[in-house]
């Protein structure tokens, strides 16, 4: 009885959680008659895309989709690649105001990005990015939240292994790549997934960094389809959004075993 007491409980929170989701997939495949209707019922009366080939026609999705994947995957990449240096660096060295620094870093994560989007936009329009890509990458690739994370995951790992490599002749930075990185992929694959799905849906920092619709990303993009709110073809304006879904959850599928493996290790040390 515990256990179906249990499935029961974590059934009705997960279709609670899905709900908004399903209902946004049902409604992008109603017919446009029915879009705006506020008497149909959950499930649409006929099964209608058209809405999905109109959100191409309505938007360059295409050079949207572009955008996205290029921003998001440098920035990913990027934060993996810092956030393991500086987490390292943080776990295996000893230097002069070490927990002072660190303490900064995690105190810029209760700062919220409204607060600093000013003067990161004056920084970055000073060093001429302003409008470009380029302006959405740079200012996301240090993480205070990875560098947290890979300093624990770097503390769980045997410091003998690097006593060993000193002992061979190897030097920090050879430590570090052969010996280190390669057990931290797991630490790594967390920040570049949790990274993807952040930015991926990112609106705040494409609004204020971006002006030619050239560089828009995905979620900025389809702020256009609200035009078709005045048509009545909802439809179209959910199915943008399902097909933005769709990247994500992709990532989340094929990334949840790493996901899930890498923020239980420390557990199993």
């Amino acid at each position: 009885m515990r256990k179906v007491a249990t499935y029961t409980v974590l059934t009705l929170a997960a279709l609670a959680t899905l709900a908004p989701v399903i209902w946004t997939v049902l409604s992008s495949m109603r017919p446009p008659s029915e879009s705006l209707a506020t008497d149909s019922s959950v499930i649409p009366s006929s099964l209608d895309l058209s809405s999905y080939p109109a959100v191409f026609r309505e938007v360059n999705m295409w050079m949207l989709i572009l955008n996205s994947v290029l921003v998001t995957a440098l920035i990913a990449v990027g934060q993996m690649l810092s956030a393991a240096m500086a987490g390292y660096v943080f776990a295996r060295f000893e230097f002069r105001g070490k927990n002072l620094l660190f303490a900064l870093i995690l105190a810029t994560m209760m700062v919220p990005m409204q607060v600093i989007i000013v003067p990161v936009f004056m920084l970055v329009r000073g060093m001429g990015l302003a409008d470009t890509l380029l302006a959405l990458i740079l200012p996301a690739v240090p993480t205070a939240f990875g560098t947290f994370l890979m300093r624990q995951y770097f503390l769980g790992l045997p410091a003998e292994l690097g006593e060993a490599a000193e002992l061979d002749g190897a030097g920090p930075w050879r430590t570090f790549i052969s010996v280190y990185a390669p057990l931290a992929m797991p630490g790594m694959a967390i920040v570049g997934i949790l990274a993807f799905n952040t930015h991926w849906n990112e609106f705040f920092r494409p609004l204020i960094m971006t002006i030619s619709e050239q560089n828009f990303t995905l979620p900025l993009g389809l702020v256009s389809l609200q035009g078709n709110m005045g048509t009545g073809s909802v439809a179209t304006v959910l199915a943008g959004v399902v097909l933005s879904m769709i990247p994500a959850f992709l990532v989340f599928v094929f990334g949840q075993r790493t996901l899930r493996e890498g923020l239980t290790a420390g557990s199993h040390r």
